[in-house]
């Protein structure tokens, strides 16, 4: 039993030294990413904006006088009407007649977000396709050129950071910000490392020839969710990824509102991992992995009573890594307040994801809404 205390403690060391190595590998993205604030493009080719729409009557004209004003020559909107039960298709089609770079299809399938995308693509006159959700707002009028000027030959996708609007005095949304922040860290490390894993469709850019070439969803249509993230797992290399971290380029977004539907929003979204290539399931489980030992080896270390040394100068040294890096990240994607919380929602969040993943198991994950 005398024994117990060194194994669990050098378990622990272990796993720390293992999740502070990824935390220096994230850290690449904001220490090898410098972007210009005023640089906008100068390219004349247009672009198409596609944006899918469900019942978003209250967000629908915010984005609307947000996208026609995009400083940039030549673009269109395309707005996909997702069998919408409230105002949502009076409003695109009263502001389409003002309008002529927009159109409005009316969604006839019922296989949802990615047969909207799909059609849309199709319908597109540029190659150029810049995706937005349609409660979100782009940060500027330079949003669209921010994002479409990091295309060249090589280039096929770009990778945007969209955030979540902030409510004060909120746990679920400072949770929801938080998780966000943490994941694009992961995401855009990930891409700048040349191993692109994912993206957010809430900004989100990539080509008609490579939606096109990859047979647009039709590698994982029979699964609901995964427009954005597996579209870029499968069709990203180590060549075609671009990040575009000027804060010009950042869109915001209607966070969720109630604990259980944010809940089934990252059931839906964790459900398509599983699908991600081999290596990045073996990288994100082991990150994962060495979050979880981390608490709970120096949870049970405590409760055993170490009295040596090693264990405070463990929690502390992987504590101020951890939460250097969550400062220098949040300042970059301009969510300062955020790094406040970090020693406390990290390990909350580990715990939600795990709830996740047991529910995941026991309970198929819904469609999108």
């Amino acid at each position: 039993m005398s024994a117990l205390p060194d194994v669990l403690v050098l378990l622990l060391a272990g796993f720390t030294l293992l999740n502070c190595a990824y935390y220096l590998y994230f850290s690449r993205f904001w220490i090898f990413s410098k972007e210009s604030k005023t640089k906008i493009s100068k390219s004349d080719s247009g672009v198409s904006i596609i944006s899918c729409v469900k019942n978003e009557a209250p967000n629908l004209p915010a984005l609307l006088e947000s996208l026609v004003k995009q400083n940039y020559p030549v673009f269109e909107i395309i707005f996909v009407n997702d069998h919408s039960t409230d105002h949502s298709l009076d409003i695109l089609n009263a502001f389409a007649l003002r309008k002529p770079n927009i159109e409005i299809i009316n969604l006839q399938s019922t296989h949802g977000k990615k047969a909207g995308i799909t059609q849309a693509v199709h319908k597109a006159q540029y190659d150029k396709l810049l995706l937005i959700d349609a409660d979100c707002i782009p940060a500027s009028p330079d949003w669209l050129g921010l994002m479409t000027e990091k295309f060249t030959k090589k280039k096929q996708i770009v990778l945007g950071y969209g955030g979540y609007k902030t409510y004060k005095r909120s746990v679920l949304n400072t949770l929801i910000r938080f998780e966000t922040l943490f994941t694009a860290m992961q995401y855009f490390a990930y891409a700048k490392a040349k191993n692109a894993y994912m993206g957010v469709g809430r900004n989100l850019a990539y080509t008609k020839k490579l939606f096109n070439r990859a047979e647009g969803f039709k590698k994982h249509l029979h699964h609901k969710a995964g427009d954005d993230d597996l579209f870029v797992n499968q069709n990203a290399t180590r060549e075609n990824v671009a990040i575009c971290l000027n804060p010009d380029a950042f869109t915001r977004s209607e966070p969720e509102k109630s604990w259980k539907s944010w809940f089934i929003q990252k059931r839906r979204h964790i459900g398509v991992s599983h699908l991600y290539k081999p290596k990045h399931q073996l990288q994100l489980g082991l990150f994962y992995i060495s979050q979880l030992a981390f608490y709970s080896l120096a949870i049970a270390s405590l409760t055993v009573g170490y009295g040596s040394i090693v264990l405070p100068v463990l929690l502390i040294f992987r504590e101020l890594l951890v939460l250097r890096v969550i400062v220098k990240v949040s300042i970059r994607l301009k969510e300062r307040n955020l790094a406040l919380y970090t020693l406390i929602l990290e390990p909350f969040m580990i715990s939600v994801q795990m709830l996740i993943f047991i529910s995941n198991i026991v309970v198929k994950p819904q469609r999108w809404n």
